[in-house]
């Protein structure tokens, strides 16, 4: 099969970490695989695009850095004079015990390290405003709610002057705990972002050792009565879940306005995983995409590239939610602008997408769409975003994609972005 370079790039070896050359090869069957060789460890090829939708169309308007960049990235990264996007979401653990052992954990979350005092973890909240501005902070873990005082540390971020706040959970204490979602709900917690992996308990099973779809769905209740938006977060790994996700849009939109959205995360193999994939394991963003319009109806071309972040890290979609609870979309990539966006204007987008409205008074009659306030109701309480993050590991990390990175991870005083923080050599 033909080979031609697509663009060049610097990545690292899998094996030591170590910045190399690489290149983006594109195949005449439409695939496209990131290449590199390490002068130790040898050659390593891996598919980062499967050809199900034009590379070209969903890159258009950005440029390539080249071999020649990042050179210095990412061994000791922070964000640097090279970085080219300011933080949207600053990412804090604040512990990394864990009440489950899932198979997939980019924290390694289940361990028995003593955690950050409320004294330390409150100087870093400091930090991140002072470094970043006013991000949205994600409280994450291990799992952060099994800090009884993770309702003083949601007050102090927000009386500091954090934009918004967001917790990346499990769900199970929220849903074994009311009392405690309330103290959450009451310190000021804008967004829960449930691990969310299908509707059906083997998947929980396979990716998570225990049934849990009934406790997410308790969560979600709890949630939804706090008027706390929850956006549903699942882990796609093919072979387990990516044949579930039209069913899970339909449940997440009957779920409405409890639920927000759905943040798709194709499987990554950094921090805790079970093995080291083959090519066949890899599942790309535009499979993501062909596989959720094929199993939902949703047109692939309501899907729009990530403008914050690299085109190749996600993508984000939205939707009025129609009474069959079809999909009708507000987004397309044909009418959208490909112009770089700001971490601010993504942050809003986010806030405005996923946090739940305290008051809820519907207009007397929601038969008319084309009255504007019937449609801004609709807007804010009968509407689904789709939005996905793809997560890069040692064996595809794109040098350029990490330049553009927003999602940052605060990490004893630094800034990092989320895919160096966590980078880990293959096993």
């Amino acid at each position: 099969m033909e080979k031609s370079v697509f663009r060049n790039t610097r990545s690292v070896c899998p094996v030591c970490l170590k910045n190399i050359p690489a290149a983006m090869i594109r195949r005449d069957d439409g695939e496209i695989l990131l290449e590199k060789t390490c002068p130790e460890h040898g050659f390593f090829s891996v598919p980062v695009w499967r050809g199900k939708t034009d590379i070209d169309e969903w890159l258009l308007g950005t440029e390539p850095l080249g071999e020649n960049c990042g050179i210095n990235c990412p061994s000791d990264c922070g964000i640097c004079s090279e970085h080219e996007t300011e933080t949207c979401c600053a990412l804090l653990e604040v512990t990394k015990r864990c009440n489950l052992r899932c198979r997939f954990c980019f924290a390694e979350g289940g361990s028995v390290e003593e955690d950050p005092s409320a004294i330390e973890l409150k100087q870093a909240i400091t930090d991140i405003i002072w470094q970043c501005g006013r991000p949205l902070i994600q409280f994450s873990g291990g799992e952060p709610t099994l800090r009884d005082d993770l309702p003083e540390l949601i007050q102090f971020a927000k009386d500091a002057g954090c934009s918004y706040t967001q917790v990346n959970t499990n769900g199970i204490r929220l849903a074994e705990d009311p009392e405690y979602a309330r103290q959450l709900s009451d310190a000021g917690l804008d967004i829960v972002f449930l691990q969310f992996d299908g509707t059906d308990d083997e998947i929980y099973r396979q990716l998570r050792g225990r049934d849990l779809l009934e406790t997410k769905l308790k969560a979600i209740s709890i949630c939804s009565e706090l008027k706390i938006g929850v956006t549903l977060v699942p882990t796609v790994v093919k072979g387990v879940n990516d044949g579930n996700l039209g069913e899970l849009i339909r449940l997440a939109c009957s779920l409405a306005p409890g639920v927000r959205g759905v943040h798709f995360q194709p499987v990554s193999y950094f921090g805790r995983y079970p093995g080291s994939p083959e090519a066949d394991d890899r599942y790309t963003l535009d499979e993501l995409i062909s596989d959720i319009s094929r199993q939902s109806g949703i047109p692939m071309a309501s899907f729009m590239p990530s403008r914050c972040d690299h085109p190749l890290c996600g993508f984000h979609a939205s939707f009025l939610i129609e009474n069959d609870l079809s999909l009708k979309p507000l987004s397309s990539i044909t009418h959208s602008a490909r112009n770089r966006g700001c971490a601010s204007g993504n942050r809003e987008y986010i806030a405005r997408h996923w946090m739940r409205e305290k008051e809820e008074n519907a207009p007397k009659d929601l038969s008319d769409e084309m009255d504007f306030d019937t449609f801004l109701y609709r807007l804010r309480h009968q509407s689904m975003t789709l939005t996905a993050m793809a997560f890069q590991d040692a064996m595809n990390l794109n040098i350029e994609r990490l330049h553009m990175c927003s999602l940052h991870v605060y990490d004893n005083g630094k800034i990092k972005p989320f895919c160096a923080k966590y980078l880990t050599p293959v096993r």
